[in-house]
């Protein structure tokens, strides 16, 4: 478990862009609305989220801000480890890196686990480094909780709908990508054809 830390992080390190903000938002998107419904349209199918303001306030805004922009219009999964995680929204299919708001507070005390069927923000080392990188959990991963020795990975929200589709993309062949440098990268690409807010 240590070294799928460690790969973990060192994915993460491989963003060298500018931290630079996306186009403008609202300081609070849907701030009404504690448990907003976001539909994952994927190229293998549908994953539905509600999403945990209450647990995640700053998470949650964070991501919503990327919806909104369409920022995570035709990115793609770039990690995917049977389970453990799939993970997505910072490359696009040429893996070229997408612009970064500025990081988000680290929430991972929220009470909030990592446990199968909930999504989470990656990270670099520094546990208040998250931008725009998430994962969904593909079993009951207690290692990426926070505990005495290490913050943790912040929980946000869980899947409603479309757990059969994260297996699916869970399954696809993976293999070592020249273009990322990384390990686990799908050999077909897996592409977030779109990332919708769910009208309540």
């Amino acid at each position: 478990m240590i070294q799928r830390l460690l790969i973990l992080l060192a994915l993460l390190s491989l963003s060298s862009a500018t931290r630079a903000d996306c186009d403008l938002v609202p300081d609070e998107v849907l701030s009404d609305n504690m448990f907003p419904t976001i539909r994952f349209e994927t190229s293998m199918g549908n994953i539905v989220v509600e999403l945990n303001r209450m647990r995640a306030p700053a998470t949650v805004n964070n991501f919503l801000a990327y919806v909104l922009n369409g920022s995570y219009k035709g990115t793609i999964f770039h990690r995917v480890m049977p389970g453990f995680v799939v993970q997505g929204g910072g490359y696009s299919p040429e893996y070229a890196e997408r612009a970064l708001r500025p990081p988000v507070l680290n929430e991972s005390g929220n009470g909030l686990e990592n446990d199968r069927g909930t999504i989470a923000m990656a990270r670099f080392s520094d546990p208040h480094s998250a931008t725009r990188q998430f994962y969904f959990n593909m079993s009951d991963n207690d290692s990426l909780n926070p505990n005495r020795r290490s913050w943790g990975y912040t929980v946000f929200g869980d899947v409603i709908e479309g757990l059969e589709v994260l297996d699916a993309i869970a399954a696809v062949e993976t293999g070592y990508s020249e273009g990322l440098d990384a390990p686990d990268v799908p050999l077909v690409p897996v592409t977030l054809l779109d990332v919708v807010i769910v009208d309540p």
